[in-house]
């Protein structure tokens, strides 16, 4: 692998690099040198839902050589084991609780990311980045309102986006809105709705300039609608209902293919970091009325979606970085989509901000084989989780999972026992004494820090 790049001394928001950079490709003639990103996110995909990661049955073709061509990644977690507070998270480097994010955001609830947190969108669109954003944003309530920043705020040039799910369902979806226009109705499901745009807009962008373009499939979020064909791959499953759960997954992979053909058919592969990953654990089926297509599995994993077992925040995690990550390579390095921020900066030259915490950390480092140097460890708050543990944090190979009160702990070994199956708390007090107390600082650091909304009805977790 090549040496990791340099971080740039600069100011954080305008490197003098990036600058000299972006005016050589300009001069030249010709695209920028420097680095582009394309950042895919799936929404409720299960740990276990892509063949590489084990699924007997789902069939992923264009993933599964993607990891081939990068690094596939078996400890890549969400920030959260829910939608909201993931996405904030991977936008801002930041545990979501600092940035107020706490669960997933109704319409029209005040809950939003604020103006004053800083995106990596923001920081490469200030570095010369071209940027765009396409599919499901769920950043805020108050979607396409001038009451609420949106995503053309927090540093998206283009965006094309829905506020939460695709509605009414995948099939022909009502509610994209694209730079602040409803589009109204159209036609098509809506990875390919994405996909078609963000192609569209990588043949009509800025050859002078870099860019980061994030994919964010509503895929496969109930209420799941898929394209016959792809149903078709499953007649054998039962019932029909998985078929379309299934499909909805390779018609998802599908469409990552298209995109990636895209990339080498304008050949930017070379020199574009992807990057694919999910924003929380899988559905529970019927956990909810209209719940009964979410077939999703965490695989070896305890629990799913609203937990804080690893079902709930451990998912795929696949990067493709020619020169850089190891074609057909496998990391074990513990990693989070608050590492994006971080790493992307790196790569781009770009400085941190410095003015805040910033809990992810570059994992650039992990390319070269090694460690990835943290200052804050791997944390999660969910006070509505499903089951006791409230707040979870993992140091190495252990995991530390607390009670809403941080009276009660369970502790695991990761590495022995990634199911989560024994509770080694009684026979390793030392170890919960230790990570107990980094456990209770970090909580009360971030629990001064967050913002507090107006009291409003808290939210239904059975209608999300």
């Amino acid at each position: 692998m090549k040496p990791e790049p340099t971080r740039s001394r600069g100011p954080w928001r305008s490197t003098w690099l990036g600058a000299v950079l972006l005016y050589v490709g300009l001069a030249a003639g010709c695209a920028s040198p420097r680095t582009n990103f394309v950042i895919m996110l799936c929404d409720d995909l299960g740990y276990g839902d892509l063949s590489c990661y084990g699924h007997p049955t789902i069939r992923t073709p264009n993933l599964d050589r993607l990891a081939t061509e990068g690094a596939r990644l078996t400890d890549c977690y969400a920030s959260a084991p829910v939608c909201s507070p993931s996405r904030a998270g991977l936008l801002t480097g930041r545990t979501p609780y600092r940035c107020g994010i706490e669960d997933w955001i109704p319409e029209n609830h005040p809950m939003h990311l604020r103006r004053s947190e800083i995106t990596v969108a923001t920081l490469l669109r200030d570095a010369g980045y071209a940027t765009c954003h396409v599919g499901k944003w769920h950043c805020n309530g108050a979607f396409n309102s001038p009451e609420q920043p949106q995503p053309g705020d927090h540093g998206f040039e283009y965006w094309f986006s829905t506020q939460n799910n695709a509605i009414p369902s995948h099939r022909d979806p009502i509610n994209f809105v694209r730079n602040g226009q409803a589009v109204g109705p159209t036609q098509g499901y809506a990875s390919r709705l994405i996909v078609d745009q963000a192609i569209d807009w990588l043949n009509r962008r800025d050859r002078g300039r870099p860019f980061c373009l994030f994919v964010w499939f509503h895929t496969p979020h109930e209420p799941v609608a898929t394209s016959q064909p792809f149903v078709d791959l499953y007649s054998q499953a039962t019932p029909e209902q998985r078929r379309e759960y299934y499909g909805n997954v390779s018609q998802m992979d599908h469409e990552v293919g298209r995109l990636m053909g895209t990339l080498d058919a304008l050949g930017l592969r070379d020199r574009t970091f992807v990057m694919f990953s999910s924003d929380n654990g899988p559905e529970t089926l019927n956990r909810y009325r209209g719940a009964e297509r979410s077939y999703g599995s965490p695989g070896p994993l305890r629990g799913m979606k609203l937990h804080l077992y690893e079902g709930g925040i451990r998912v795929p995690g696949i990067v493709r970085w020619p020169g850089n990550a190891t074609p057909a390579s496998v990391s074990a390095q513990p990693v989070c989509n608050t590492d994006v921020l971080p790493t992307l900066c790196e790569i781009a030259g770009v400085r941190v901000p410095a003015d805040r915490a910033i809990d992810g950390a570059s994992m650039v480092p992990m390319f070269s084989g090694r460690p990835i140097r943290r200052s804050t460890p791997l944390y999660w708050r969910y006070d509505r989780a499903i089951g006791r543990p409230k707040q979870a944090l993992r140091e190495g190979d252990w995991k530390l999972l607390a009670d809403a009160d941080l009276r009660q702990f369970e502790l695991y070994n990761l590495r022995e026992d990634p199911g989560e199956t024994i509770d080694r708390a009684a026979d390793r007090p030392d170890r919960v004494e230790t990570m107990s107390a980094k456990l209770r600082k970090l909580h009360d650091q971030i629990d001064a820090e967050r913002p507090r909304w107006p009291t409003v009805k808290k939210p239904d977790r059975q209608k999300k």
